[in-house]
């Protein structure tokens, strides 16, 4: 500990003060020799634990950042973020206190003071660590994540106070109905990119702040405590904020009817003659932006793109065209099957897409296989028409899809949406926006002459094709697996239902994507079983409220 650092037994309360900074939590137990002791293995002991915390905590108040650093399993990461505590964060004194501790496993709480020049703010949080073997010394070590620091710091990012990078804003729906954050939640990591990239452009005036500083530039800084506050400028948006709150309804209730080990639900909202999104919204709301990030195996949803290449193909001419439905089909020695193994007689191109029959797509794409473009026609399909891929630029931060190129069984598996297909909520509702509008319009989140950027584009379909995707998609809202769904929303509609077996889980991701009038939308749960049980209801909520 530096020299000048204080160390007393007060009420029993382990105190160290150096500086201004204050540790207290902890019981001062018995002294031990200054001897070496052996190197020892298996987990710490709970001395060892209560010993290395309060060693760390010590270091960590006086400023010494190289000796906590030293009493972590990896120094040089830890020490410039201990070190930065102080310098970029500025924190001027801090007040570490233990909590429950659960075997290792350590919670603790902070109080501290943020100073600024001549301006200073209280900050608190709370946070854990854990504390480990060392492999190399046998010492008990705390084992580090920059999460030790602060719970939202991530790997790469720092912790920063200083005049904002940009301005608050102050986000509007397309009628000028504010969209706060305590409002909408979900939200809230889509309102910090926008404040990154249109601050500056929305007029107002930056304050200081202490903020996770992120390294990625298309990742927005997350804001921990203003010192000052700024002058926000107001941007429009083209959400609209009923089907917003329609939104984030909808994925709260399907991520706590999921139940425990899932819990976690996206939907978007898209108007198909222009792009526009209508709604984001995530369960938990607030976190990581699912909705327009994720990236997973859709399900079924993607056999409208599936029927879209069919008919490029001429695989089938449309709708009424006969087809086949066994039970199952083989390809490469695997076998697929329809979900329970159900069959159609005879079936039409419309009926075995309302059913969601996986032999169907998956037989009559055989002969692609002897052109040489089974492995690739659905990619092209995805790009071409639907603009899977193409680096869309909406105001904010996504991810746009992928449909790569593949062989083997996992060839038949992209017919079905599974292999190594990814999307997420915004992509697939781009796709029923696309079929029911015939033009892949890109989707937005702020208005294009806001910066001029370019957006992708894509080939409008084939008038006889969207003609056949709406059909099949109405077929399956009107009378197929997405009927039970969709009952309750009025007017045109069309929908595709979709499951996912993803990474072992025991219960599939359900996936939903529908057209209403001018509205489409997608959602996704997490382990929600069959989409039109879980992820179909919120689709339809979001479809009525527009």
């Amino acid at each position: 500990m530096r020299s000048g650092a204080k160390v007393a037994v007060v009420g029993g309360v382990f105190v160290v003060v150096a500086g201004g900074v204050a540790y207290g939590g902890y019981t001062l137990l018995g002294g031990g020799d200054d001897n070496t002791p052996a190197k020892k293995t298996g987990p710490p002991t709970a001395e060892e634990v209560q010993e290395t915390t309060k060693d760390f905590f010590a270091a960590w108040a006086s400023g010494d950042a190289a000796k906590a650093a030293r009493l972590t399993t990896d120094a040089a990461a830890a020490e410039p973020l201990l070190a930065g505590y102080r310098t970029e964060a500025k924190v001027s004194d801090a007040e570490f206190t233990a909590g429950e501790t659960l075997g290792s496993k350590v919670s603790f709480s902070v109080r501290a003071t943020v100073t600024h020049e001549s301006t200073s703010k209280p900050w608190s949080y709370a946070s854990e660590l854990t504390v480990v073997r060392g492999v190399k010394t046998g010492k008990a070590l705390v084992d580090w994540k920059p999460t030790v620091l602060h719970p939202k710091l991530t790997k790469g990012a720092t912790l920063k106070t200083a005049p904002a990078s940009a301005p608050p804003i102050k986000a509007v729906d397309r009628n000028g109905k504010e969209l706060s954050k305590e409002a909408y939640p979900s939200l809230t990591a889509v309102v910090d990119a926008l404040r990154k990239k249109y601050g500056a452009a929305a007029g107002g005036t930056p304050g200081v702040e202490l903020v996770v500083s992120s390294p990625d530039e298309n990742v927005a800084d997350h804001t921990l405590l203003a010192l000052t506050e700024g002058k926000p400028g107001e941007l429009k948006t083209t959400i609209d904020a009923a089907v917003q709150a329609a939104a984030e309804k909808a994925v709260q209730g399907a991520a706590a009817q999921a139940g425990k080990g899932a819990g976690q639900a996206s939907v978007v909202a898209v108007k198909p003659s222009t792009g526009e999104i209508r709604a984001i919204a995530n369960s938990p709301a607030g976190g990581y932006n699912t909705a327009m990030l994720g990236a997973q195996a859709p399900g079924s949803t993607m056999k409208i793109v599936s029927a879209a290449m069919m008919l490029e193909h001429g695989l089938v001419k449309g709708a009424d065209t006969k087809v086949e439905c066994p039970k199952t089909v083989q390809w490469n020695g695997r076998t697929f099957e329809n979900l329970k193994q159900f069959e159609l007689a005879d079936p039409t191109f419309r009926q075995a897409f309302a059913r969601s029959c996986n032999t169907t797509f998956i037989k009559a794409i055989k002969p692609l296989t002897g052109k040489g473009v089974a492995g690739t026609a659905l990619g092209e399909t995805a790009r071409k028409y639907f603009g899977i891929g193409l680096d869309w630029k909406t105001g904010a931060s996504s991810y746009d899809g992928k449909v790569p190129e593949s062989g083997g069984t996992e060839t038949a598996a992209s017919y079905i949406g599974q292999g190594k297909i990814t999307m997420n909520a915004l992509t697939m509702a781009s796709i029923s926006a696309t079929a029911k509008h015939g033009t892949f319009k890109q989707p937005v989140i702020v208005p294009q002459s806001l910066d001029d950027r370019e957006l992708a584009t894509a080939t409008p379909l084939p008038a006889a094709t969207a003609d056949t995707l709406r059909a099949l998609m109405r077929a399956d809202a009107t009378g197929g697996s997405g009927q039970k769904a969709m009952a309750a929303v009025p007017g045109d509609k069309g929908s595709k239902t979709g499951s996912a077996e993803v990474g072992g889980q025991t219960k599939s991701n359900s996936w939903f994507t529908a057209f209403a009038g001018d509205l489409a939308a997608a959602a996704a749960v997490q382990s929600g079983g069959r989409g039109g049980e879980s992820a179909g209801p919120v689709v339809a909520q979001v479809l009525k409220a527009g």
